[in-house]
């Protein structure tokens, strides 16, 4: 079997190399976005505001020659300011739909904790069945779709906390920061300046991307990672701190996302390396710890590690 698989390789690079010219540091955040779109996934972002979240989101879908769109969430938002509604055209004489923002190739969901539950749950069928559905109407979702989401820390003010149904419904999470060095923030300053001013681009294009898509499908995971995948989520799932463990689905992106990173490195199969990457990222929102042990300063990424290092690595 060839190691190196090229064919999706040419335009993925393209994406992360104009992303980069404009973004200070978020290498692995870029990484996840590539991974989520190539897997049809999406990704929840938790951290401090004015850390490049909505920029590096718009870029992202420029860079991809896609639509983007992006919406605030609110206390009052109703569920129709997201998905689109019916309005009587009295020109034509008949009801016509509107679509609302869900309907791009990139939507950035910011502040996803600030929307009452109703609101939240609208975006449960347009993220797992690619649709919405309106008065009995069933609209279909661009083929590239990936859902950007951000909530405040958890028990921030003004909040309402997202449901296990719809954490389990992200693929992948992140968690951003405040950059520590001055050099970083000086470079910070001077790229916002650039990307104000920057006018247009040469996008890939979303055929391109599709065809990307077709290639991570082909990508080769032996039964040994396989069973090596099933085996990190069981681990997780029998520590006694636990109260909440990751359901299938964790299993199911950790395979998808580890043959979307072979597709990302130009490899023709998957190796351990990229299980063990992206399992903080695919794991961490899924784990809710006992109250007990949260008192004891316990934390999912505890849980994480301590698996990384007791599954043993298929060879």
């Amino acid at each position: 079997m060839s190691r190196k698989s090229d064919d999706g390789r040419e335009p993925i690079a393209k994406v992360l190399e104009f992303v980069k010219s404009f973004v200070v540091g978020y290498e692995d955040l870029l990484k996840l976005m590539l991974v989520a779109v190539l897997t049809k996934g999406h990704i929840l972002i938790e951290g401090v505001p004015g850390t490049g979240k909505t920029t590096i989101a718009k870029l992202f879908a420029m860079s991809i020659g896609g639509t983007f769109k992006r919406v605030q969430m609110t206390p009052d938002l109703l569920p129709a300011d997201i998905l689109g509604s019916y309005y009587f055209d009295i020109r034509k004489g008949e009801w016509v739909f509107r679509q609302g923002p869900v309907f791009a190739n990139v939507v950035f969901v910011d502040e996803l904790n600030r929307a009452p539950p109703r609101t939240q749950t609208a975006l449960l069928e347009a993220m797992q069945e690619r649709q919405v559905t309106i008065d009995g109407v069933t609209h279909r979702l661009p083929n590239i779709f990936l859902v950007i989401a951000t909530q405040m820390p958890v028990g921030s003010e003004g909040t309402y906390s997202l449901t296990p149904v719809l954490i389990d419904r992200f693929a992948y999470s992140y968690t951003t920061k405040y950059f520590e060095s001055e050099d970083e923030e000086m470079k910070i300053v001077l790229k916002a300046e650039e990307i104000e001013s920057l006018a247009s681009i040469n996008p890939i294009g979303l055929e391109a991307i599709e065809r990307a898509c077709e290639e991570c499908s082909k990508i080769y995971v032996s039964e040994n990672v396989l069973r090596y995948i099933v085996k990190l989520v069981k681990f997780v799932r029998q520590q006694d701190e636990v109260l909440l463990p990751p359901s299938p689905r964790a299993s199911i992106w950790l395979y998808r996302g580890s043959r979307a990173m072979a597709c990302i490195e130009g490899e023709s199969y998957v190796v351990p390396d990229y299980v063990k990457w992206l399992a903080r990222y695919v794991l961490l929102h899924r784990i809710v710890i006992k109250p007990s042990y949260q008192v004891e300063g316990v934390k999912p990424m505890d849980i994480v590690e301590r698996a990384l290092q007791s599954v043993e690595v298929p060879k």
